[in-house]
């Protein structure tokens, strides 16, 4: 296993998600005080991931599940998140709030929805991922994916760590609630206009 490649592999790694720290810790911080919410974020982290390699690796091979053209709609996945728990939020500080929902939001964020955000927010690494799985050989792509997946464990442990600091926790607890909702509404807008989509 050359370490030139291990260095490439974790370099491409921190280059392209560099942002989910961000996210992470939101979604820490939103599940704060809930338990098995550190597993479930965690999960789906690796489900959202493990979705955005399997796309690479099968386009790299040359099979492609979505049209080049498709990738900028993910962004409406993140947007639609966003102005869920924004609209949650907004219930919440008003009092009008239903027993369902409440027992929704105890449990913390679910693995689908992290997976989803994942999945939107990376999609557009697998542009960057195709190119060099499909020059690296099953070998070197064997030693990216690896790679890949023990920084997705270092990257969570950042997100967490982040998230019960004191002083990012009292942030976070305070203006949490607000925080996710804005940064997934502009992480789906983006990515929809970047992209291009509804000819934005």
């Amino acid at each position: 296993m050359s370490l030139a490649i291990i260095g490439q592999a974790a370099g491409l790694f921190a280059v392209t998600n560099i942002d989910d720290i961000l996210i992470l810790s939101l979604f820490f911080a939103r599940g704060a005080g809930h338990p098995g919410s550190t597993a479930r974020i965690v999960a789906g982290q690796y489900l959202g991931f493990a979705a955005i390699l399997a796309a690479a690796i099968a386009a790299a091979f040359g099979a492609t599940f979505l049209p080049e053209s498709a990738v900028p709609y993910l962004g409406l996945l993140p947007l639609a998140l966003g102005l869920k728990a924004a609209w949650q939020t907004w219930k919440d500080r008003h009092g009008d709030q239903d027993e369902d929902e409440t027992e929704g939001d105890e449990r913390g964020p679910n693995p689908l929805e992290v997976a989803a955000v994942t999945v939107a927010n990376g999609g557009d690494n697998i542009g960057v991922y195709v190119p060099v799985f499909a020059t690296a050989g099953i070998g070197g792509m064997s030693v990216y994916v690896a790679v890949f997946l023990i920084l997705t464990a270092v990257w969570c442990a950042a997100g967490w760590f982040l998230a019960t600091r004191p002083v990012v926790a009292k942030t976070l607890s305070r203006r949490g609630r607000i925080l996710l909702p804005l940064v997934l509404i502009a992480i789906g807008l983006l990515i929809l206009i970047e992209g291009g989509a509804f000819g934005l």
